[in-house]
């Protein structure tokens, strides 16, 4: 078999759409797999890239997590190369069917969660798994391990920094645990880019930067933060890029762009076990 096996979340929308659709253009040997929450959306994506598969999922249900996992598992025998890129900003608190505050869950957990039922098929491929995370993760980011469902305290923004930052510690934890196997795990930071983000979020700030013409002056177009990401899917890790580092779009990101917790391993053992506990999977 020639290329890879590439699968793409978020990928009916957004630089995930915008990921595959320049991997399609210049990579045609890989056999792209397309994610999405909207069966149209993905389909059209899946039909304009000659994606080898596509399949739909609600990442605010943990049992559509374990059903696209098994799809997957079913419908490739290994996987080359994950992006868990699926993602959102949401408004007020709401508590998913499986007991989790929405945002953690769609961010973070139920990536964890995939990426782990997946673990198989990736140490069969190349084993990359690349987190897209945020600059948020600097700006409002706090992991709090005995709150991560901010159950005490709550702003759509302040849950969104925290999961981004939990994305690289995941990706961190993941390197650790997990590189002896071949997995090489990457978080990264797109860039701010135009898109439908934040639509389900009526924040002034995330009003004045996607909804208004500030977008076109404060924000990248999807076509360069599908670039980056695709970068990370279509690289040679310890070539193109660092196993277990962050990445401020292509670079390493510097001290100043990333958050001092990336860098506590106590924090991130604890994390780890927190997370592997709410998702149901073995630490």
């Amino acid at each position: 078999m020639t290329g890879r096996t590439i699968v793409v979340t978020g990928g009916s929308d957004g630089i995930g759409a915008e990921a595959a659709r320049q991997i399609a253009r210049a990579r045609p040997e890989h056999r792209l797999v397309i994610v999405g929450r909207s069966a149209q959306k993905t389909a059209a994506v899946a039909r304009e890239v000659a994606a080898a598969a596509q399949f739909t999922a609600d990442y605010t249900r943990l049992d559509d997590v374990r059903r696209l996992a098994a799809d997957i598992r079913g419908s490739v025998d290994r996987i080359d190369a994950l992006a868990n890129n699926a993602g959102g900003i949401f408004g007020e608190r709401t508590v998913t069917v499986d007991g989790n505050e929405k945002t953690f869950q769609v961010n973070l957990l139920a990536p964890f969660l995939l990426t782990h039922l997946l673990l198989e098929p990736l140490c069969a491929g190349d084993g990359i798994v690349v987190n897209t995370s945020s600059a948020s993760a600097r700006i409002v980011g706090k992991v709090d391990v005995d709150d991560l469902n901010h159950e005490q305290t709550y702003a759509p923004m302040r849950a969104y920094g925290d999961a981004k930052l939990a994305n690289i510690l995941f990706s961190r934890g993941l390197h650790t645990r997990y590189r002896s196997t071949g997995v090489n795990a990457v978080a990264f930071d797109p860039g701010n880019v135009r898109t439908g983000f934040g639509a389900e979020n009526d924040g002034l700030l995330t009003r004045l930067l996607y909804r208004t013409p500030l977008s076109r002056l404060a924000l990248i177009p999807p076509e360069k933060g599908g670039a980056n990401l695709a970068h990370f899917l279509t690289g040679t890790p310890g070539v193109d890029w660092e196993p277990g580092l962050f990445y401020s779009q292509r670079k390493p990101a510097r001290p100043w762009q990333t958050n001092r917790q990336v860098n506590d391993e106590a924090l991130i053992d604890r994390f780890w076990h927190r997370a592997a506990q709410l998702a149901g999977v073995e630490p």
